[in-house]
């Protein structure tokens, strides 16, 4: 199993560099599509291969050289959270790849777009397997790179004012955590993650300078998940981009840059305390109202489901906020408050690229974005529609689809952890979600076709399989929960559970 760890950064990485080689070769820049499907399947494949092994934590040194008979290296790590992040990324990956063949043909130079894609998913898998601090940043930068060009692939006045301000934000955000790596190493000595959090509490783990890291740290990781005050750039990013890449922005980028650095960061590296987990329950509360809020008023169908975004990665955070409140004191409430956000993390990357390809499917079959402008599409789009409904019952919270579980677990969880206010706004947030996506299937979905919306047909058949295939895990995966709960969501809380000391397990040899 250790073998497969380092394939998931050099199969889609070396893949866009074959891509680019490829595209310039007379006769072969037709096999481009085929290479990158394949490159992302062969991830997924074995996303599911390490999800099946050995459960335990797994951990490779790259680049391994010695120092007086210790060995050091730059770590990869694969532990349960891991695994879960593995095969969220990895299942979006593919369902983007596979929908983006039929839709890219709209677009020049559609090699640019897949080797870009396999860099962003490399870089992405790199992010969750790091094993140090400066190398998951390193990571989060190559993804945001290729985010932004990717964002502005339409070349056009909107989609180029988007990438613009994605880049001065990202830019900022990426500042801020090398501002907070630079601050950890000069204080402990290390970038290894578990290092790091073992010589923290030697060195001050309260002190300024630790404090100091982890504001950075904490702002910086924040605007990279887009949450209120610092989601400026994710309204007009995910509108702009191809709907593949929105489906990957919204599904996986924000959770693996965002989110999963946020959990990795407070729980293995800086260790949950109330501190952090007021911080954590601030930001997701107020991102979970506000962008629900935002999202109502929207008649742009993606800037809605943009907004949405922000929305229900808030009741992540806010899970994440309260497992950290509780970790020191009951483990099993924060087990809860963890089984039920990153239940929710993996949901919405389902539902949420599942409406991401469905708007894109419309927009190009309709040719509008605005939901007044559609209407009727149940008849015109029938297989587009019902997977549309799929993704918006899922995200209101309507069992016996996925969304609901996830956000039941939140819930109750809120309530058994003495919050029953956050539990009444998470319960007012769901009526809300419910409420705009009430609005897209009375605009959208029923009435009388209006404008391009007269004309539109249903998807080519790639991209109703990819749609197929996310509304199938909508499905399953609820009714699948306790499953999934053993299998993976319970080893990826136990990972975090297990804090700075549990972390400590994570390293290869003695390092001085």
């Amino acid at each position: 199993m250790t073998a497969l760890i380092p394939l998931f950064v050099v199969v889609p990485l070396g893949a866009a560099f074959v891509v680019v080689i490829l595209a310039h070769v007379r006769g072969l820049k037709a096999l481009t599509p085929l290479l990158a499907v394949a490159a992302v399947a062969f991830n997924f494949v074995a996303a599911l291969v390490m999800l099946g092994g050995d459960p335990g934590r797994l951990s490779l040194l790259v680049g391994e050289w010695g120092l007086n008979g210790t060995p050091l290296g730059i770590e990869m790590v694969c532990d349960g959270l891991t695994r879960l992040m593995l095969v969220t990324i990895n299942l979006i990956a593919l369902a983007s790849i596979a929908f983006a063949r039929s839709y890219m043909r709209r677009f020049t130079s559609v090699w640019m777009f897949e080797a870009l894609f396999l860099l962003m998913t490399g870089a992405m898998n790199g992010v969750v397997l790091a094993g140090d601090l400066f190398n998951m940043y390193v990571f989060i930068e190559v993804a945001a790179i290729a985010s932004y060009a990717l964002v502005g692939f339409g070349c056009e006045t909107e989609e180029l004012e988007a990438a613009f301000k994605y880049l001065v934000l990202g830019t900022v955000g990426s500042a801020l955590i090398l501002l907070g790596v630079t601050v950890l190493y000069s204080l402990t000595g290390h970038l290894n993650m578990a290092r790091v959090a073992e010589r923290l509490p030697v060195v001050g783990a309260t002190g300024p300078a630790a404090l100091l890291a982890a504001v950075f740290l904490l702002a910086g990781l924040a605007l990279k998940a887009a949450m209120v005050p610092f989601h400026a750039w994710l309204p007009d990013a995910h509108p702009s981009a191809p709907a593949p890449i929105s489906a990957m922005l919204s599904g996986v980028l924000i959770k693996a840059a965002g989110v999963y650095a946020l959990a990795r960061i407070v729980f293995n590296v800086l260790g949950p305390n109330p501190q952090f987990a007021m911080i954590l329950i601030a930001l997701g509360a107020l991102s979970m109202v506000v962008g629900v809020f935002l999202a109502v008023g929207q008649w742009d169908f993606k800037r809605l489901l943009a907004y949405h975004s922000i929305s229900q990665m808030g009741y992540v955070v806010l899970a994440l906020g309260v497992a950290a409140e509780w970790a020191p004191t009951d483990r099993a409430i924060a087990a809860l408050c963890l089984f039920g956000g990153l239940f929710h993390l993996f949901n919405h990357a389902a539902f949420k690229g599942l409406l991401f390809l469905s708007s894109g499917s419309i927009e190009q079959q309709a040719g509008t974005r605005q939901l007044k402008d559609m209407g009727g599409l149940t008849r015109t789009m029938p297989l587009t529609s019902f997977c549309c409904r799929i993704g918006a019952l899922s995200i209101a919270g309507v069992p016996p689809f996925n969304g609901f579980f996830s956000k039941l677990i939140i819930i109750i969880a809120l309530v058994l952890a003495g919050h029953p206010v956050l539990a009444g706004l998470a319960v007012l947030v769901a009526l809300m979600t419910l409420l705009s996506f009430v609005k897209v299937q009375r605009y959208a979905l029923e009435g009388e076709p209006a404008g391009g919306a007269k004309a539109a047909r249903e998807a080519p058949a790639p991209m109703l399989a990819a749609m197929l295939a996310l509304a199938a895990v909508c499905v399953v995966s609820g009714l699948a929960m306790v499953l999934l709960r053993d299998q993976l969501f319970g080893p990826a809380s136990d990972a975090l559970l297990a804090g700075a000391k549990g972390a400590k397990q994570l390293v290869v040899g003695a390092m001085p």
